[in-house]
């Protein structure tokens, strides 16, 4: 489970979150989403222990996250917004440097590398250093590494971002059949079709606030409805140069 209560973050005078309450029951997809600049990754940072709260309280997999952030990062896989790769690693020693700091046994990390590498589409590129890969590539082995542990939670920012759609649909995937099995998984997304694929719940914060909290059976109207209505509605301007006769 992932639950957080008045979590709030301020730098300086600017606060980023504002007071966020949530639950997230074990074994559920819950997809934040909001535009940029509303608080999703200090949530995330909050929530993985990587940012200290201003205030408020948050418990992941049955610890406080506050009172004792290593032994959460031993239970959790996080994608962050960074991806956290270094440019001198292969995208295979990447996923070996995880293993050990996980104290995984050598043939545990070494079947899950194989594994990972085979249903992301990363065993050709397997030795290509990080500086040298696509975007696409290293978002596809910071999820990797996020993995191989088999945490009980998982924590992806913007996880389907620059991804091709088959590597998109075997993501979604993964995370089904993780959740399925016990995995409780928060992920952002600026994807809506893909968040109301994949999701049980369906968080919307705006300016740091929660605008909507929604298991996907209780939504009221279509997602990206709801989106455009508590979120941010779209610009609508013509560009009257585009097309004219020079």
């Amino acid at each position: 489970m992932i639950s957080c209560c008045n979590l709030t973050r301020k730098f300086g005078a600017f606060t980023a979150v504002d007071s966020l309450s949530l639950e997230i029951p074990t074994g559920t997809i819950c997809a934040m989403l909001g535009p940029n600049g509303a608080g999703k990754s200090t949530t995330v940072g909050m929530l993985t222990g990587l940012l200290v709260p201003t205030s408020g309280e948050a418990i992941v997999c049955g610890t406080n996250v506050a009172v004792n952030p290593v032994a959460v990062k031993r239970k959790i896989g996080v994608l962050p917004e960074s991806l956290g790769l270094f440019d001198d690693l292969t995208v295979e020693e990447h996923l070996e440097l995880t293993g050990d700091i996980y104290g995984l046994d050598a043939a545990t990390t070494r079947e899950r590398i194989t594994r990972l590498l085979t249903v992301l589409g990363l065993t050709a590129g397997r030795r290509t250093f990080a500086r040298s890969c696509s975007h696409g590539m290293r978002k596809k082995t910071a999820f990797a590494m996020a993995l191989l542990p088999n945490p009980e939670a998982l924590f992806l920012d913007e996880p389907f971002e620059a991804v091709d759609p088959v590597t998109s649909g075997v993501m979604a995937d993964i995370l089904r059949n993780a959740a399925s099995r016990g995995v409780t998984v928060l992920l952002t997304s600026h994807i809506l079709p893909m968040a109301a694929r994949i999701a049980d719940q369906f968080v919307i914060i705006r300016s740091g606030r929660s605008v909507l909290n929604s298991t996907a059976a209780d939504l009221p109207r279509p997602l990206e409805e709801l989106y455009f209505e508590l979120a941010e509605a779209p610009v609508s301007g013509e560009l009257e140069w585009l097309g004219q006769t020079r």
